[in-house]
Parts: C-alpha cells; structure tokens; sequence
C-alpha cells in the first residue's frame, strides 16, 4: 500500500520541486505576493476614505464651541427709535427740515430766553408725561456723559465713520464714557430740560454725521451704512444752525405771521449760521 501511495504522489512533488529549481520561481512568488498585498491595503483605503466622506461616527464624542459668534458688522446695523416700543409715543417736536412747509418750518423752531433755534433733533415723550427708559439706537461708543442744566444732561455715543448719536434731557445715567454698548441697551431715563420746557419729560434725540444734524426719522429702519454713503455735505451743520434773537429781553414773542416773515427772510438769504444750545 504505502508503496503505491508513493508512487501515485511521487510524480506531484517532483513537479512542485522542478519548479521552485527555477530561479525566476521564488522572485515570481514574491511579487504575486506583494501585489497581492498592496491591492488589498488600497482598496481598504479608499472604502475607508468614501465612508469617512458621506457618514460620519454617531457616538464619537463632540467638544462644544465655546467662542462667540462674530458680530454683525456695524454698517449693517439698523437704526432704532431710542425708545423701547416706539408706538407708545407722540414727538412732540420735530427736526427742523428747510424744504418743508412754513408751518412745518415754524412748529420746529425752538424758543428760549427770547432766541428762536431750529431743533437739530426729534423730542420724544409719553403722552401723560411719564417718566421711560432711553436706549440706544444702534451700538457704539460713549464717548460723553454730561450733566447740563439747560440741556437736561446728555449722552454722546460714537459710531465710527463720523457718525454720532446724542441724547438729551436725561437722567439717571447707566453708561459711562468708555463704555461699548448693544442697540437697545439702556441708557438712562427720560427728564426735562429748561431748553424744552413745553415738552416736559421727553428725550431729545439727535444723529450727525460730521457734525452735521441730519433728521433721524429718515434713517430709522436703515443700516448705517445707508448714512454714510449719503452726502450731507449740504445740511446745516449743528455748530451753525441758526438762532432768531428778539432786541429786548421784554420783547414778547412773536406770532405766526412773524415766525413766517423770518423764515422767509432766512430761505431768501440762505444765511444758517449762529450756535446751536444743542450742540
């Protein structure tokens, strides 16, 4: 038996011996090898890649991000009423425009101690005279907080560019100069003045860019950029808006018709140039 086994296997073996006698036979079996070997590792990278590609590990673990988000940039940043719900109140005196009507023109004049101003600003006030809360209308700098008897203090935030916020007839000041503050943070609370004694308790609310008193109503709503790109090159700047000052201390104040007749006069000489109390 056992020699039959031999011969039956004999001829397989001498095959397999005959062929590794061969020098090309072990070079041979190596590269199969390797190639065989290196197809395997590539394609188990790039199955590992395409999965990483389109899922991802449901329980690894992951770290929060504790950085704030950035800010939006200021020049996109809408002007706001300085008040916190802007329905609940009347202005009670308006920006002096000088293309508006003579009535118009006339009913935004300011008097104090017999000199007639045009009011740089918008006055602001509840309509049962209650006391509320000043905010500002868009972020910024302080960069004043002043108590003026006349003016009723006031509050100067910076905006960049050239572009300034003031708020007036104020009290009870919660900022400080060097303060960063938010639109809508508080600022203080609405007073009196003796410069708008008519208004009681109001805010008198002021914007400029450049120094130049621009009417803040036409820029509620919009960004701040849409100030900057406007020319205001034109508009009277609040150093030089204009005072009516009567000859006598005992003069009394003057009527409709006058107010008119002096506001022509001033449209026919294009002269709008005396200190502003407000600046």
């Amino acid at each position: 038996m056992r020699e039959e086994e031999n011969k039956r296997t004999s001829p397989k073996k001498s095959k397999v011996k005959s062929f590794f006698k061969k020098r090309w036979a072990f070079p041979a079996v190596y590269i199969a090898s390797a190639a065989i070997i290196l197809t395997g590792v590539l394609w188990y990278q790039n199955s590992a890649s395409e999965t990483d590609k389109y899922k991802y590990d449901a329980d690894m673990p992951t770290k929060p991000i504790d950085e704030p988000a950035e800010p939006v940039a200021k020049e996109f940043e809408n002007f706001a009423w300085p008040v916190v719900d802007e329905e609940s109140f009347i202005t009670q005196k308006e920006f002096y425009n000088n293309t508006a009507s003579k009535e118009k023109q006339a009913e935004s004049l300011v008097f104090y101690n017999n000199q007639y101003q045009p009011n740089t600003g918008i006055d602001l006030k509840m309509e049962d005279d209650s006391e509320f809360k000043v905010v500002a209308a868009l972020s910024g700098t302080v960069t004043k907080v002043a108590e003026d008897s006349l003016l009723g203090n006031t509050i100067e935030i910076d905006h960049e560019n050239g572009i300034k916020t003031y708020y007036q007839s104020v009290k009870d000041f919660q900022v400080e100069v060097g303060d960063e503050v938010k639109k809508g943070q508080p600022l203080a609370t609405a007073g009196k003045s003796k410069l708008n004694q008519d208004a009681s308790v109001h805010v008198h609310f002021e914007v400029r860019k450049d120094n130049v008193a621009v009417n803040p109503i036409d820029y509620f709503g919009k960004p701040l950029s849409a100030l900057q790109s406007d020319d205001t090159s034109g508009a009277t700047s609040a150093a030089d808006s204009e005072v009516e000052e009567s000859s006598s201390a005992d003069e009394e104040m003057p009527t409709d018709n006058s107010l008119e007749n002096r506001i022509n006069s001033n449209q026919d000489e294009d002269a709008e140039g005396t200190t502003d109390p407000n600046a």
